[in-house]
């Protein structure tokens, strides 16, 4: 059985018929995790724990125990999660011995819905870059041209599920860290509404940006997979319940009268044609089932990236504050307070971080916060109003539909001299994150820069908590 193929209904469906067990399942995939070592998607395997909740699910089915949806499927997560009793480093070498003391609410949920934590994987140190070339141990390469990069920051999650390694992963999304590397790996990556689901337990980059979501193999697995660890929770003031109806099996009748809105401002000079093409073609077959779509305008776009690389940094300052070699941190061999400081802070955050910590304190600095960061929060509401408004009713717009990047995964090292061109690689993604809508990015095709075969996303961007339109939509795309 090639267990690299099948999506967690599948596999859920063999489990259940006893077709083959769970810990088959899970000694399978930790032998092609060690087969594609090279890949560098993952920074630890959770080998003797992960098989023994394998056998855990068997005896349980054995004996005719009721079982949890994801029971005996293998999950990974992005390495900024908190797992009971396992390093958690946020790929940064200032926490290469911290060792959680709790579980992330997200694991939690995981848990009690039978999934089996398979490991941690690579990315972007505190979640800082697109390309998985910050983080402080090794690179991860993209498993359809291993000369170019997955993405970031989420890098190592979208590689193993491209990869066929797990079926699904956890990533983290502050600007499209879920949704970038899973359209440059061929996986689908699921961005839900800000406080849909918990963040305790996620190590912070940008709190008022950051969200938790799946990366899978298809639309549907991502609804499995966010059913499961969606909800309120007490340790997170911004979470919360909402009716999302039936998002693994939506009424198609109704899926077919959403409208979907073109906005103009995402399609631009300077896409390359290759993706645009892909990403034409997928528009063209709504438009041949015909759904109604129309063109929009998010006039303020323009100003996204400019805002995001305000605030962003200055919530990063304020978090990374706490990283002082006391509490957390790796300061050695220092004296003074003052040398406790510089020592970790200098040897422990890379460059990349670096570079935001000091961004991000100078728009907060004196005489700069009303210029900077005041006026970046003014203008975000102004992006966030002009979804409002594409979204009104009198629009008649439900979903948005838009590419996911601009362009095909990069070389290594192609954009890592310049700061500003790999920044650029997220200029589709993260309004949605100052919006803090949901979103959601799916595999159109596979084209073929320079002789090679690399995959294409498109996004599906919808209402505040009315993710079961863009999952309904998305899981349309996938079955006709």
């Amino acid at each position: 059985m090639d267990f690299k193929k099948l999506t967690i209904g599948e596999l859920r469906q063999g489990i259940d018929a006893k077709s083959f067990s769970a810990r088959e399942v899970v000694m399978a995939l930790m032998g092609e995790i060690e087969a594609n070592a090279d890949l560098g998607a993952f920074l630890e395997i959770f080998g003797k724990d992960a098989e023994a909740e394998a056998e855990a699910v068997d005896r349980a089915i054995a004996d005719g125990m009721p079982l949890g949806p994801l029971a005996g499927i293998p999950i990974a997560l992005k390495d900024n999660m908190a797992v009971s009793g396992k390093r958690v480093t946020a790929g940064s070498k200032i926490l290469e011995r911290y060792v959680a003391s709790y579980d992330a609410t997200v694991v939690k949920k995981l848990r009690e819905a039978g999934a089996i934590i398979i490991g941690r994987t690579n990315m972007d140190e505190f979640a800082m870059g697109s390309s998985t070339e910050t983080s402080a141990y090794f690179k991860t390469k993209n498993p359809f041209d291993r000369s170019r990069v997955p993405g970031g920051s989420s890098g190592g999650s979208a590689a193993a599920v491209g990869a066929g390694l797990v079926p699904a992963a956890l990533g983290s999304d502050t600007g499209g860290s879920i949704r970038q590397p899973a359209a440059y790996c061929g996986a689908v990556g699921f961005k839900p509404t800000y406080g849909a689901v918990s963040r305790f337990g996620l190590f912070a980059m940008a709190s008022s940006l950051d969200q938790i979501g799946p990366i899978t193999r298809t639309v549907a697995d991502a609804a499995r997979v966010f059913d499961a660890i969606r909800g309120a929770d007490p340790r997170d003031s911004t979470s919360t319940d909402a009716d999302y109806g039936n998002l693994l099996n939506p009424d198609m009748a109704a899926v077919k009268q959403l409208k979907i809105g073109v906005p103009k401002e995402y399609f631009i000079d300077g896409i390359d044609a290759n993706v645009a093409r892909a990403v034409e073609s997928a528009l063209d077959k709504f438009r041949r089932a015909g759904f109604s779509i129309k063109e929009v305008s998010l006039p303020h776009t323009q100003y996204a990236l400019s805002v995001y690389y305000i605030i962003m940094p200055a919530e990063v300052s304020t978090n990374l504050a706490r990283f002082d070699g006391i509490r957390y941190g790796r300061a050695e061999g220092a004296e003074r307070l003052i040398d406790i400081y510089r020592k970790t802070k200098g040897e422990g955050f890379g460059p990349e971080v670096i570079r935001r910590i000091l961004l991000g304190t100078f728009v907060l600095s004196a005489g700069y916060y009303d210029a900077f960061y005041g006026k970046a929060q003014r203008v975000r509401r102004l992006i966030a109003d002009d979804f409002h408004a594409a979204f009104d009713p009198a629009s008649g717009v439900d979903v948005l539909f838009a590419p996911t990047t601009a362009n095909p995964p990069f070389r290594f090292g192609e954009k890592s001299a310049d700061p500003l061109s790999m920044y650029l690689e997220d200029l589709f993604t993260l309004p949605v994150n100052l919006a803090g809508l949901p979103a959601i990015s799916i595999p159109v095709e596979r084209i073929a820069p320079e002789g090679g075969k690399l995959p294409v996303g498109f996004q599906l961007i919808g209402r505040h908590f009315r993710e079961a339109d863009i999952l309904g939509l998305g899981q349309w795309y996938e079955e006709n």
